[in-house]
């Protein structure tokens, strides 16, 4: 059954980063969400999923950074889209709020793959970056906003399947002993879930309350 609370949107572009990874662009119709917010996004035939969005929250286009997925239902229908199509969307939701709502703390983002995309939202809204960036994926090409990142704050790169010059060749999960665990700070976590889970059980091994670690699981397994 199609969800009747939505609205429609039209696509403005639909950016291309290799042949699984793309942005979806759509026009924003004046919607509004905080970082940290998804919507569930829809097929002709009423099949649908939620994406994070990626956009700021004060811009006037709508952002999603979506893998295609070998036999999925939506992503692979979304990336054959093309400008001037209609796509539906439901009114944003979500309680992960990066850098939020935890007063004038530090805090520290880490991402694999498109879970990258509710801090790109972030970096779009707020001024105040992260004391730390840690960011996965699975090769260069994939690390979609990086370079805004680097210009922003302290961030390093892990690349799993193939061999950089300039960046960790591994798991993002290599690079916690290179973060300072100060007092206080808070650690968001976004993208696969056994990414989420070790990370989590290593901050809390390190003493950081549960209180300060925060999750968005994108993916499962």
């Amino acid at each position: 059954m199609i969800n009747l609370d939505y609205t429609n949107h039209r696509v403005i572009d639909v950016r291309v980063m290799n042949e699984e990874l793309f942005e979806l662009v759509l026009e924003r119709n004046k919607l509004a969400f905080i970082p940290g917010d998804c919507a569930a996004v829809y097929t002709d035939d009423g099949r649908s999923r939620p994406y994070s969005i990626a956009s700021g929250s004060n811009e006037n286009e709508l952002r999603f950074v979506i893998r295609k997925m070998n036999g999925g239902e939506v992503s692979p229908w979304l990336m054959g889209r093309r400008s001037g199509d209609s796509i539906r969307i439901t009114p944003p939701f979500g309680w992960f709020r990066p850098g939020q709502e935890i007063g004038e703390a530090p805090f520290v983002f880490i991402a694999t793959g498109t879970g990258i995309a509710p801090f790109l939202s972030y970096r779009a809204t707020f001024d105040k970056p992260p004391v730390h960036c840690l960011y996965g994926v699975r090769r260069e090409s994939d690390a979609i906003g990086f370079s805004k990142l680097r210009n922003w704050c302290p961030i390093r790169l892990a690349v799993s399947r193939e061999q950089t010059s300039d960046h960790h060749h591994g798991r993002v999960t290599d690079l916690l002993n290179t973060l300072s665990l100060t007092p206080g700070t808070h650690y968001y976590c976004c993208g696969l879930e056994s990414m989420i889970n070790e990370v989590g059980e290593w901050l809390r091994q390190n003493g950081v309350p549960l209180m300060n670690i925060h999750r968005e699981v994108f993916f499962h397994g």
